[in-house]
């Protein structure tokens, strides 16, 4: 969504994060603090000679068989819905499904179409009331449903995918970010960062290792963001911590990332781009929640770099395996530095945290693709035609 991810990166939750001088639980797996035998550091710039190292040393194979679990599109876990498994088609009670999107919302334009979807079913999603003149649902995300539901009037559909997942109370189906409630969907995903520049620098900053942004000065994320990035080189370009002269100066740095040069620049335009050329990228929640995984981990590993996250509990349901590096499993923010600096001089270690997407091994990844918002269209026409559309007996 042009705004949506982006925006919630700034508007959204309230933060629930522990003080930064808190202890936080010792790391459980070996896995996570794993370098490689290499003896004294070897700085790098260029990814695609650690990538090499890696190859000759680890290899997809080796990779593989750490991660034999989690073949075949992931675990069975509770945390995804299983958004591309089987369905009955029999269960489906319509053919065509139409779908008006109502009032003020995040959800991008270019989401308007006629999708094709499962057992037949053509599904109409559109925020034009003339395109959709009989429609079969109504959905709202800022704006509240109507509070009473006629026999033949369109089913009523909210979505709220920010942390506290608020019903509306008058809704038929309700879509969030956690797989307990109607219609899953995720922050994985194309639509989540539309209109960017997508190129991506194989040349990693060797001096400054962490990228931040944050233009919401939450006290608690600050305070943590603070404690750890004052043990690192690192540039912070959004409104919190600025520490590289003003919010355009992704752009001077990196020229490559301006989108069109005959166009203003937007402050979203360049975010893949700039985050592309660190090793690290900062990525907290607003509010610590199971399952609230959003576009700040997904914007990361879009860009090639490693994602320190601190957020949900259960992050590791929802991405690659070795592919983040989860700060809640270090004793202490200085443990955690360390680890982080020995990593950005070790390329054979660092390459393995790409090699998910090297190798093709995403586990739950697959599944968190899959119940995004890229599929959510045909996912909620089958939930509405399930229902029988306006059709459906008014309660």
């Amino acid at each position: 969504m042009l705004g949506f991810a982006l925006i919630i990166l700034f508007l959204t939750g309230f933060l629930e994060l522990p003080p930064a001088t808190s202890s936080i639980p010792s790391p459980k797996d070996s896995l996570f603090l794993t370098l490689s035998k290499s003896g004294s550091p070897q700085p790098f710039k260029d990814l695609f000679k650690p990538f090499t190292d890696w190859d000759s040393q680890v290899g997809c194979a080796g990779f593989r068989e750490k991660h034999t679990d989690l073949l075949g599109n992931g675990s069975k876990i509770s945390s995804l819905q299983n958004a591309d498994g089987q369905i009955q088609c029999g269960d489906l009670q319509m053919n065509h499904v139409s779908i008006l999107v109502k009032g003020w919302t995040w959800i991008p334009d270019n989401m308007d179409n006629l999708y094709s979807c499962r057992c037949g079913l053509s599904c109409l999603w559109t925020k034009s009331s003339l395109l959709a003149d009989k429609p079969d649902a109504l959905l709202f995300e800022t704006t509240t449903p109507p509070f009473l539901r006629r026999d033949g009037d369109p089913l009523r559909v909210y979505m709220d995918l920010e942390a506290g997942r608020k019903r509306s109370g008058y809704e038929d189906i309700f879509i969030s970010y956690h797989a307990k409630d109607d219609v899953q969907s995720t922050y994985a995903g194309a639509l989540f960062h539309n209109n960017r520049n997508y190129h991506l620098s194989s040349i990693k900053n060797n001096d400054t290792l962490v990228y931040w942004s944050s233009s919401r000065c939450l006290p608690q994320r600050n305070q943590l963001a603070k404690k750890l990035l004052s043990l690192l080189p690192h540039h912070s370009f959004g409104k919190c911590l600025n520490n590289v002269g003003g919010l355009d100066r992704a752009l001077s740095l990196y020229p490559e990332c301006v989108k069109d040069p005959n166009e203003a620049p937007k402050w979203w335009d360049h975010l893949h781009c700039a985050m592309s050329h660190y090793k690290f990228v900062l990525a907290i929640e607003n509010t610590m929640t199971e399952s609230y995984v959003t576009e700040k981990l997904f914007y990361a590993l879009d860009s090639g770099a490693v994602p320190i996250y601190f957020g949900a509990p259960n992050v590791w349901d929802f991405v690659p395996p070795h592919s983040i590096i989860d700060g809640t499993q270090f004793s202490s923010m200085e443990q955690l530095a360390s680890y982080i600096k020995s990593l950005a001089n070790d390329p054979v270690a660092y390459a393995e945290y790409h090699a998910w997407r090297r190798c093709g091994v995403l586990g739950n990844y697959g599944k968190t693709r899959a119940a995004s918002l890229d599929t959510l269209p045909c996912r909620l026409c089958e939930a509405v035609s399930r229902r029988n559309g306006r059709d459906a007996k008014a309660l």
